[in-house]
């Protein structure tokens, strides 16, 4: 039998977040099973991320630098990538588009789209400052709203976030919760040491590492920064007792850093899934992570949950994994277990399952499903 063609995608990825690691992850992991378009916005791809888009042989790279939607004065530049998608679209002809931004989902596709609501400016205003977002995103919540309403399908990382956005930007015409995944063979255990790590930039309110530089003077181990203590625009540099800040790292050395970590600490105010987390419990780390609601949802008793806005109660938690070896194993086994149910292949399949529905109730509306042969 022959095998079935791969289903040509379309989709979009933003190079300065998460979601690049999400799209190159489903895309590798989907493999021959869909030859993908990937268009790239915000910014130029480094080094390592050129690697690893060529490393993939069902890629066809499209790069751009247009700015994104949340960025600043950005409608100039999104209007433009809407044109440089369809030109895209029209070259390549997928059979889906697949956006992992919003403001092009109501461009003139004539192709099924699914938009996934990766995070975004009003939930993010709410969760972090726990305020409604100021009229001046007026104009993004009109365009976001436009997009996520003409999608054939949006998905969410979580329920807590599909629940956010539904309620900021819905009704929607069809919602799904697929959840994140990782390939648990990236990462590895190593003998754990004396240390506690953690990934993400200082000034990043959401991250909200802020509040472990301030604990981190009155802990007996010392505390690992992957990222800059360099502020981007003032390039003001911090400086924490007991922190110590690696830089910008590669993935290979992220890796490394994770497998000797003894516990991964990211209290943060908004995390709509948390791919860094993932990555830890896969190493063998004892997670300590905000109390939110999608954290509480996707770690339940398998994360050591903390009030991110509580440094006492941070600095009592992390001072008892620190102290209690049985304690600390035991959240590690656990993490490491709950994690299981995130696996790359797992969440493939079901995007996978995803697109198969959208092109096929978009072959039965347009009348090219093939018939079956007459006896």
């Amino acid at each position: 039998m022959n095998a079935p063609k791969p289903l040509r995608i379309l989709m979009t990825a933003d190079t300065v977040g998460g979601v690049w690691t999400y799209a190159l992850e489903l895309i590798r992991t989907l493999g021959s099973q869909v030859q993908v378009a990937l268009a790239t916005m915000g910014a130029p791809l480094s080094p390592d991320q050129q690697a690893e888009v060529n490393a993939l042989p069902n890629v066809e790279l499209h790069e751009s630098t247009w700015k994104l939607e949340w960025m600043a004065n950005p409608w100039e530049d999104v209007n433009a990538a809407g044109q440089w998608l369809l030109e895209i679209s029209r070259k390549f002809e997928p059979d889906l588009i697949h956006l992992n931004n919003f403001a092009h989902g109501n461009l003139p596709w004539n192709k099924p789209v699914l938009m996934v609501a990766h995070s975004c400016v009003l939930s993010w205003w709410q969760g972090v400052k726990n305020e409604k977002a100021p009229e001046e995103w007026g104009l993004y919540k009109t365009m976001v709203r436009q997009g996520l309403q003409a999608a054939d399908l949006v998905i969410a990382p979580s329920a807590a976030m599909l629940r956010e956005a539904a309620d900021f930007y819905g009704p929607f015409r069809q919602e799904r919760v697929i959840y994140n995944g990782r390939n648990k063979n990236l990462f590895r255990y190593a003998p754990k040491e004396p240390f506690i790590f953690s990934m993400g930039r200082i000034w990043d309110e959401a991250k909200n590492l802020e509040l472990l530089t301030r604990v981190a003077a009155f802990l007996d181990w010392p505390v690992y920064i992957a990222g800059e203590n360099v502020h981007p625009v003032t390039r003001e540099e911090v400086d924490f007792k007991n922190v110590y800040f690696l830089g910008k790292l590669s993935q290979k050395e992220i890796t490394s850093w994770l497998s000797r970590a003894s516990i991964f600490a990211l209290p943060a105010r908004y995390e709509p899934f948390g791919l860094s987390a993932l990555e830890a419990a896969f190493s063998g780390c004892a997670l300590v992570l905000g109390n939110i609601k999608s954290q509480r949802e996707i770690w339940e008793n398998a994360a050591c949950l903390v009030d991110p806005t509580d440094a006492g109660v941070l600095e009592t938690t992390l001072q008892k994994l620190i102290n209690d070896e049985f304690h600390r194993n035991i959240m590690s086994c656990r993490a490491s277990k709950a994690a299981h149910a995130y696996s790359a292949t797992r969440f493939a399949l079901q995007y996978l399952d995803a697109y198969r529905q959208l092109t096929k109730a978009s072959r039965i509306l347009t009348g090219t499903t093939p018939k079956a042969p007459v006896n």
